[in-house]
Protein backbone atom coordinates (compact mmCIF):
# COMPACT_ATOMS: atom_id res chain seq x y z
CA UNK A 1 0.00 0.00 0.00
CA UNK A 2 2.60 2.26 1.11
CA UNK A 3 4.81 1.93 -2.43
CA UNK A 4 1.72 2.17 -4.19
CA UNK A 5 0.91 5.71 -2.40
CA UNK A 6 4.50 6.39 -3.19
CA UNK A 7 3.95 5.85 -6.88
CA UNK A 8 0.67 7.40 -7.03
CA UNK A 9 2.32 10.70 -5.69
CA UNK A 10 5.70 10.59 -8.19
CA UNK A 11 3.69 10.63 -11.23
CA UNK A 12 1.08 13.27 -9.64
CA UNK A 13 4.11 15.97 -9.13
CA UNK A 14 4.16 18.35 -12.06
CA UNK A 15 6.54 21.30 -12.66
CA UNK A 16 5.61 24.70 -11.92
CA UNK A 17 6.71 28.43 -12.15
CA UNK A 18 6.50 29.48 -8.59
CA UNK A 19 8.20 32.18 -5.87
CA UNK A 20 9.86 29.31 -3.49
CA UNK A 21 10.75 25.87 -3.61
CA UNK A 22 10.30 24.78 0.47
CA UNK A 23 7.30 24.77 2.43
CA UNK A 24 7.63 26.21 5.55
CA UNK A 25 5.97 24.92 8.73
CA UNK A 26 5.66 25.94 12.33
CA UNK A 27 3.46 25.28 15.53
CA UNK A 28 3.47 22.66 18.71
CA UNK A 29 5.82 19.91 19.74
CA UNK A 30 3.00 17.58 19.57
CA UNK A 31 2.27 17.64 16.15
CA UNK A 32 6.17 17.80 14.87
CA UNK A 33 6.57 14.08 14.65
CA UNK A 34 3.72 14.06 12.56
CA UNK A 35 4.64 16.67 10.07
CA UNK A 36 7.84 15.95 10.20
CA UNK A 37 7.37 12.45 9.31
CA UNK A 38 4.95 13.77 6.20
CA UNK A 39 7.86 16.09 5.09
CA UNK A 40 10.12 13.23 5.07
CA UNK A 41 8.35 11.18 3.35
CA UNK A 42 7.16 14.18 0.64
CA UNK A 43 10.94 15.29 0.97
CA UNK A 44 11.52 11.04 -0.33
CA UNK A 45 9.32 11.35 -3.59
CA UNK A 46 9.53 14.78 -4.52
CA UNK A 47 11.23 17.10 -7.11
CA UNK A 48 10.86 19.70 -4.16
CA UNK A 49 13.39 19.73 -0.71
CA UNK A 50 12.02 18.29 2.31
CA UNK A 51 10.10 20.83 3.72
CA UNK A 52 11.46 22.61 6.88
CA UNK A 53 9.49 21.93 10.17
CA UNK A 54 9.74 23.67 13.29
CA UNK A 55 8.67 23.40 16.93
CA UNK A 56 7.84 26.36 18.11
CA UNK A 57 4.65 25.69 20.14
CA UNK A 58 1.04 26.63 18.94
CA UNK A 59 1.20 30.48 20.44
CA UNK A 60 4.65 31.07 19.01
CA UNK A 61 3.42 29.05 15.96
CA UNK A 62 0.42 31.42 15.82
CA UNK A 63 2.58 34.87 15.93
CA UNK A 64 4.78 33.62 12.91
CA UNK A 65 1.83 32.70 10.65
CA UNK A 66 0.03 35.18 11.89
CA UNK A 67 2.90 38.19 11.15
CA UNK A 68 2.39 38.62 7.54
CA UNK A 69 1.33 37.51 3.67
CA UNK A 70 5.44 37.31 2.45
CA UNK A 71 7.10 34.58 1.14
CA UNK A 72 9.45 35.44 4.40
CA UNK A 73 6.44 33.77 6.91
CA UNK A 74 5.18 30.42 7.11
CA UNK A 75 3.19 28.48 5.36
CA UNK A 76 1.40 26.61 7.70
CA UNK A 77 1.07 26.45 11.26
CA UNK A 78 0.21 23.27 13.56
CA UNK A 79 -1.90 23.36 16.50
CA UNK A 80 -3.01 21.59 19.38
CA UNK A 81 -6.02 23.68 19.88
CA UNK A 82 -8.45 25.25 17.73
CA UNK A 83 -6.97 29.32 16.70
CA UNK A 84 -8.30 32.02 18.94
CA UNK A 85 -10.51 34.99 17.90
CA UNK A 86 -7.37 36.87 19.22
CA UNK A 87 -4.92 35.31 17.20
CA UNK A 88 -7.53 35.33 13.72
CA UNK A 89 -7.69 39.16 14.49
CA UNK A 90 -4.08 39.28 14.60
CA UNK A 91 -3.93 37.63 10.99
CA UNK A 92 -5.96 39.93 9.89
CA UNK A 93 -4.57 43.24 11.06
CA UNK A 94 -1.61 41.85 8.77
CA UNK A 95 -3.04 41.02 6.22
CA UNK A 96 -3.55 37.53 6.67
CA UNK A 97 -6.86 37.13 5.97
CA UNK A 98 -7.44 34.03 3.47
CA UNK A 99 -6.59 31.19 5.59
CA UNK A 100 -8.17 27.51 5.51
CA UNK A 101 -8.17 25.38 8.94
CA UNK A 102 -7.59 21.80 8.89
CA UNK A 103 -8.47 19.09 11.90
CA UNK A 104 -6.39 15.83 10.91
CA UNK A 105 -6.96 13.49 13.98
CA UNK A 106 -6.85 13.58 17.76
CA UNK A 107 -4.85 13.18 20.40
CA UNK A 108 -5.10 12.94 24.26
CA UNK A 109 -3.11 14.89 26.97
CA UNK A 110 -1.44 12.43 29.23
CA UNK A 111 -0.25 12.47 32.76
CA UNK A 112 2.72 9.96 32.95
CA UNK A 113 5.21 9.04 35.37
CA UNK A 114 8.32 6.85 35.65
CA UNK A 115 7.77 3.21 35.54
CA UNK A 116 9.57 2.17 38.70
CA UNK A 117 5.48 3.56 40.53
CA UNK A 118 3.17 1.93 41.17
CA UNK A 119 -0.25 2.20 39.18
CA UNK A 120 -1.86 5.83 40.39
CA UNK A 121 -5.81 6.88 39.18
CA UNK A 122 -6.80 10.16 39.83
CA UNK A 123 -9.37 12.19 39.19
CA UNK A 124 -9.78 15.41 37.13
CA UNK A 125 -11.28 16.98 41.11
CA UNK A 126 -7.68 15.74 42.17
CA UNK A 127 -5.57 17.41 39.90
CA UNK A 128 -7.36 20.85 39.82
CA UNK A 129 -6.71 20.67 43.61
CA UNK A 130 -2.72 19.64 42.51
CA UNK A 131 -1.74 22.62 40.38
CA UNK A 132 -4.54 25.62 40.47
CA UNK A 133 -3.66 28.67 42.40
CA UNK A 134 -6.58 29.71 44.34
CA UNK A 135 -8.61 26.07 46.23
CA UNK A 136 -11.67 25.64 48.22
CA UNK A 137 -10.64 25.79 52.44
CA UNK A 138 -11.61 22.69 54.03
CA UNK A 139 -15.10 23.57 54.64
CA UNK A 140 -15.38 24.83 51.27
CA UNK A 141 -16.46 27.90 52.27
CA UNK A 142 -13.94 30.16 50.71
CA UNK A 143 -11.01 29.86 48.19
CA UNK A 144 -7.39 29.92 49.61
CA UNK A 145 -4.15 30.13 47.95
CA UNK A 146 -3.00 26.49 47.19
CA UNK A 147 -1.86 24.40 50.11
CA UNK A 148 -1.26 21.51 49.38
CA UNK A 149 2.65 19.52 48.77
CA UNK A 150 1.43 15.78 48.78
CA UNK A 151 -1.05 13.58 46.85
CA UNK A 152 -2.59 12.12 49.84
CA UNK A 153 -3.07 15.40 51.75
CA UNK A 154 -5.73 16.09 48.40
CA UNK A 155 -7.27 12.01 48.84
CA UNK A 156 -6.46 10.09 51.66
CA UNK A 157 -6.78 7.17 48.35
CA UNK A 158 -3.62 8.78 46.87
CA UNK A 159 0.14 8.19 47.81
CA UNK A 160 1.55 10.18 50.10
CA UNK A 161 4.13 11.56 47.93
CA UNK A 162 4.89 14.84 46.87
CA UNK A 163 3.20 16.79 44.48
CA UNK A 164 5.79 18.08 41.44
CA UNK A 165 4.29 18.53 37.91
CA UNK A 166 6.27 19.38 34.90
CA UNK A 167 4.26 20.24 32.63
CA UNK A 168 4.01 22.94 29.42
CA UNK A 169 4.47 26.61 29.37
CA UNK A 170 1.85 29.56 28.93
CA UNK A 171 2.50 29.76 25.65
CA UNK A 172 1.51 26.11 24.45
CA UNK A 173 -1.34 24.50 23.18
CA UNK A 174 -1.23 21.35 25.43
CA UNK A 175 -1.13 23.98 28.48
CA UNK A 176 -4.41 25.82 26.99
CA UNK A 177 -6.17 22.18 26.14
CA UNK A 178 -5.39 21.10 29.64
CA UNK A 179 -6.36 24.40 31.76
CA UNK A 180 -9.99 24.17 29.42
CA UNK A 181 -10.96 20.84 29.96
CA UNK A 182 -9.63 19.91 33.46
CA UNK A 183 -9.61 23.46 35.46
CA UNK A 184 -12.30 25.37 33.77
CA UNK A 185 -14.94 23.08 33.74
CA UNK A 186 -14.39 21.57 36.95
CA UNK A 187 -14.52 25.28 38.61
CA UNK A 188 -17.74 25.82 36.18
CA UNK A 189 -19.16 22.98 38.68
CA UNK A 190 -18.08 23.88 42.05
CA UNK A 191 -20.35 26.20 43.78
CA UNK A 192 -17.35 28.18 45.68
CA UNK A 193 -15.43 28.80 42.91
CA UNK A 194 -19.26 30.24 41.41
CA UNK A 195 -20.08 32.53 44.24
CA UNK A 196 -16.37 33.62 44.08
CA UNK A 197 -17.07 35.44 40.90
CA UNK A 198 -14.34 32.52 39.82
CA UNK A 199 -16.88 30.56 37.66
CA UNK A 200 -13.95 28.69 35.05
CA UNK A 201 -11.09 30.16 37.11
CA UNK A 202 -8.17 28.19 35.57
CA UNK A 203 -5.08 29.81 36.55
CA UNK A 204 -2.39 27.48 37.77
CA UNK A 205 -0.60 27.67 41.14
CA UNK A 206 3.44 29.86 40.58
CA UNK A 207 5.25 28.31 44.04
CA UNK A 208 7.24 25.11 42.34
CA UNK A 209 4.93 22.67 42.25
CA UNK A 210 3.81 23.04 38.95
CA UNK A 211 7.33 23.14 36.77
CA UNK A 212 6.93 24.68 33.06
CA UNK A 213 9.05 23.00 31.06
CA UNK A 214 9.63 24.21 27.78
CA UNK A 215 7.83 23.65 24.08
CA UNK A 216 9.59 20.38 23.76
CA UNK A 217 7.48 17.82 25.24
CA UNK A 218 10.39 14.90 25.12
CA UNK A 219 12.59 17.52 27.54
CA UNK A 220 9.72 16.84 30.09
CA UNK A 221 10.01 12.69 29.52
CA UNK A 222 13.69 12.87 30.34
CA UNK A 223 12.62 15.04 33.51
CA UNK A 224 10.56 11.80 34.90
CA UNK A 225 12.90 9.35 34.28
CA UNK A 226 15.75 11.26 36.66
CA UNK A 227 12.54 13.31 39.08
CA UNK A 228 10.82 9.68 39.52
CA UNK A 229 8.51 10.95 41.79
CA UNK A 230 7.10 13.65 39.71
CA UNK A 231 4.43 13.89 37.15
CA UNK A 232 4.65 15.32 33.11
CA UNK A 233 1.57 16.44 31.17
CA UNK A 234 2.14 16.07 27.49
CA UNK A 235 0.47 14.46 24.14
CA UNK A 236 -0.07 11.14 24.53
CA UNK A 237 2.19 10.40 21.23
CA UNK A 238 5.12 10.78 23.38
CA UNK A 239 3.37 8.49 25.78
CA UNK A 240 3.45 5.98 22.95
CA UNK A 241 7.37 6.75 21.88
CA UNK A 242 8.50 6.22 25.76
CA UNK A 243 6.51 3.36 27.07
CA UNK A 244 9.64 1.54 28.18
CA UNK A 245 10.51 4.50 30.62
CA UNK A 246 7.28 5.58 31.86
CA UNK A 247 3.41 5.06 32.06
CA UNK A 248 -0.06 7.11 31.41
CA UNK A 249 -1.67 7.75 35.27
CA UNK A 250 -5.47 6.86 34.68
CA UNK A 251 -7.67 9.81 34.51
CA UNK A 252 -11.29 9.29 36.28
CA UNK A 253 -10.54 5.22 36.17
CA UNK A 254 -9.49 5.43 32.57
CA UNK A 255 -6.31 4.51 31.10
CA UNK A 256 -4.90 6.59 27.77
CA UNK A 257 -5.20 4.37 24.70
CA UNK A 258 -5.94 5.04 20.97
CA UNK A 259 -9.30 3.32 21.71
CA UNK A 260 -10.22 5.56 24.93
CA UNK A 261 -9.20 8.56 23.27
CA UNK A 262 -10.92 8.19 19.71
CA UNK A 263 -14.55 6.96 21.72
CA UNK A 264 -13.81 9.52 23.87
CA UNK A 265 -13.86 7.71 27.19
CA UNK A 266 -10.29 9.20 27.93
CA UNK A 267 -11.01 12.57 29.80
CA UNK A 268 -8.60 14.87 28.22
CA UNK A 269 -9.08 14.44 24.18
CA UNK A 270 -8.51 17.04 21.89
CA UNK A 271 -8.36 17.58 18.13
CA UNK A 272 -5.06 18.48 16.43
CA UNK A 273 -4.85 21.31 13.37
CA UNK A 274 -2.64 22.35 10.95
CA UNK A 275 -3.98 25.76 9.46
CA UNK A 276 -2.45 26.48 5.73
CA UNK A 277 -2.14 30.34 4.30
CA UNK A 278 -3.83 29.92 1.33
CA UNK A 279 -2.21 33.11 -0.70
CA UNK A 280 0.87 31.15 -0.81
CA UNK A 281 -0.70 28.40 -2.55
CA UNK A 282 0.23 29.77 -5.79
CA UNK A 283 3.97 31.09 -5.11
CA UNK A 284 4.59 27.82 -2.91
CA UNK A 285 3.76 24.94 -5.21
CA UNK A 286 5.13 22.57 -3.10
CA UNK A 287 2.14 23.65 -0.43
CA UNK A 288 -0.60 21.68 -2.25
CA UNK A 289 1.33 18.58 -2.86
CA UNK A 290 2.28 18.17 1.58
CA UNK A 291 -1.07 19.22 2.28
CA UNK A 292 -2.76 16.28 -0.28
CA UNK A 293 0.23 14.08 0.75
CA UNK A 294 -0.53 14.53 4.54
CA UNK A 295 -4.56 14.19 4.35
CA UNK A 296 -4.46 10.71 2.32
CA UNK A 297 -5.74 8.07 3.97
CA UNK A 298 -2.61 6.03 3.98
CA UNK A 299 -0.80 8.86 5.99
CA UNK A 300 -4.05 10.12 8.47
CA UNK A 301 -6.75 7.09 8.24
CA UNK A 302 -7.48 4.20 10.31
CA UNK A 303 -4.71 2.03 9.03
CA UNK A 304 -2.22 4.99 8.11
CA UNK A 305 1.17 5.42 8.59
CA UNK A 306 1.28 8.37 11.07
CA UNK A 307 -1.01 6.12 13.34
CA UNK A 308 2.65 3.61 14.41
CA UNK A 309 3.84 7.40 15.47
CA UNK A 310 1.01 8.08 18.05
CA UNK A 311 -1.70 10.11 15.65
CA UNK A 312 -5.46 8.76 16.58
CA UNK A 313 -7.52 8.95 13.12
CA UNK A 314 -10.96 10.75 13.16
CA UNK A 315 -13.94 9.30 11.16
CA UNK A 316 -13.96 8.90 7.25
CA UNK A 317 -17.06 11.14 7.24
CA UNK A 318 -14.56 14.04 8.90
CA UNK A 319 -11.37 12.94 7.19
CA UNK A 320 -13.35 13.57 3.69
CA UNK A 321 -14.65 16.99 4.78
CA UNK A 322 -11.70 18.39 5.69
CA UNK A 323 -9.92 17.04 2.90
CA UNK A 324 -12.64 19.02 0.88
CA UNK A 325 -11.80 21.99 3.11
CA UNK A 326 -7.99 21.84 1.84
CA UNK A 327 -8.74 20.98 -1.30
CA UNK A 328 -10.90 24.07 -1.73
CA UNK A 329 -9.20 26.24 0.50
CA UNK A 330 -12.13 26.92 2.24
CA UNK A 331 -11.61 30.43 4.08
CA UNK A 332 -12.02 30.60 7.81
CA UNK A 333 -14.10 33.53 8.90
CA UNK A 334 -14.00 35.40 11.81
CA UNK A 335 -17.95 35.09 12.16
CA UNK A 336 -17.41 31.45 11.90
CA UNK A 337 -15.04 31.20 13.89
CA UNK A 338 -16.86 33.24 17.24
CA UNK A 339 -20.06 31.35 16.16
CA UNK A 340 -18.46 27.84 16.92
CA UNK A 341 -16.80 29.09 20.03
CA UNK A 342 -19.98 29.64 22.18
Amino acid sequence: MKNLFILCVLFTISGTTHGRDQVRVVGRSTVYPFASFVAEEFGSVSRFPTPVVESTGTGGGMKLFCSGNGLDTPDITNASRRIKIKELELCQRNGVDNITEVMFGYDGIVLAQSNTNAEMDITKRDLLLAVAKLVPNEDGSDLIENPYTHWNQINPALPKRKISVYGPPISSGTRDAFEEIVMQYQTEQMKVYRDAGRKGYRIIRSDGVYIPSGENDNLIVKKLTKDTAALGIFGYSFLTENEDAISGVSIDQISPSSETIADKSYPIARSLFFYMKNDHLENVPAMQEYIDMFLNEDIIGEDGLLMEIGLIPMSELLLEANKAAAESAKPLSLELLQASSH
